[in-house]
C-alpha cells in the first residue's frame, strides 16, 4: 500500500525529535563529565577574587600559602614574617604540622577536610579558600603548598594561588592525583565564628579543643559557641 508524503514527513519529524533528544542527552553528559552528584549540585563556576596572593616559591611555598589564608581572615602578615615561627630554614619536613600550629597561635580554627574533591569545592563554593598540599612535577616531584581559590566544573579545572602564579589552572584529574600523591591533606583556616559549609560538628569541636590546647582558650570558646548557635 502506497503511503503518502505526510507519512514520510511524520517519520522524518519523529527521527529529528529523537536525534535532538539524543544530542541534548550527550551534551548534558559532556558538561557534567561523569562528575559525582556532590559536584553536580555545586555552582558551575566560582572564583574567590579577594583571596590574597603572595608570590614566591621558597620553602615549598608554605609561608606564602599560609599568609594568604591568614590575610583572608584579616591578619596583617607577609610570608617573611612567618619564616621564623615556622622554624625555616631547617624544618621543611615538619612544615605541614608547623603551619597548623602557627595558624592556631593566630587564633584560627584549623578544620581538616575529607580527601575528596567535592569536599574541597563545597567550601570554595561557600566562599572559603582551601589550603592544600600537592606534588609538583612528574619525575622529580616535590611537595608544594597552595590555596584553592576557584573552580570551573564545565572546564573541569580548579584555580590555585600557587608559587609564582596567582591564577594557576589545573584540571581535576591532574590535581587529584598530585594532591593525593602528597597525602590528600586539605584544611580550612577559619575565624572561630566562621563555620564551614556542611560543618561536621565533632570535627569542629575537636578543632576547637586543639585551639584551646594552643593557649587560645577564648577563641576556642567562641568556636564552640558558634556551633551551639548553628
Amino acid at each position: 500500500m502506497f503511503k503518502g508524503p505526510s507519512h514520510f514527513q511524520s517519520m522524518s519529524s519523529r527521527r529529528l525529535l529523537m536525534l535532538g533528544a539524543l544530542l541534548l542527552a550527550l551534551g548534558g553528559c559532556s558538561s557534567s563529565g561523569g562528575q559525582p552528584p556532590q559536584l553536580q549540585r555545586l555552582p558551575e563556576r566560582v572564583e574567590l577574587n579577594g583571596v590574597p596572593f603572595f608570590r614566591g616559591e621558597a620553602y615549598q611555598s608554605g609561608p606564602g600559602a599560609l599568609a594568604s589564608m591568614l590575610a583572608q581572615q584579616g591578619v596583617t602578615v607577609t610570608p617573611g614574617l612567618l619564616d621564623k615561627p615556622l622554624k625555616l630554614p631547617g624544618a621543611e619536613a615538619d612544615l605541614q604540622k608547623n603551619m597548623q600550629v602557627l595558624a592556631r597561635e593566630y587564633g584560627m580554627v584549623v578544620y581538616p577536610l575529607d580527601p575528596d574533591l567535592s569536599a574541597l569545592l563545597t567550601q570554595v563554593a561557600a566562599g572559603y579558600p582551601v589550603l592544600v598540599k600537592f606534588n609538583e612535577g612528574r619525575v622529580w616531584s616535590e611537595p608544594r603548598y597552595a590555596v584553592i581559590a576557584g573552580y570551573n566544573r564545565f572546564k573541569h579545572t580548579i584555580l590555585l594561588r600557587a608559587g609564582m602564579n596567582r591564577r594557576m589552572p589545573m584540571d581535576f584529574d591532574t590535581f587529584v592525583s598530585a594532591w593525593k600523591g602528597a597525602g590528600g591533606w586539605a584544611v580550612l583556616v577559619q575565624s572561630p565564628t566562621q563555620l564551614p559549609a556542611q560543618v561536621d560538628q565533632q570535627r569542629w569541636l575537636k578543632a576547637a579543643d586543639e585551639l584551646a590546647r594552643a593557649g587560645q582558650e577564648q577563641a576556642a570558646a567562641s568556636a564552640r559557641k558558634a556551633l551551639s548557635g548553628h
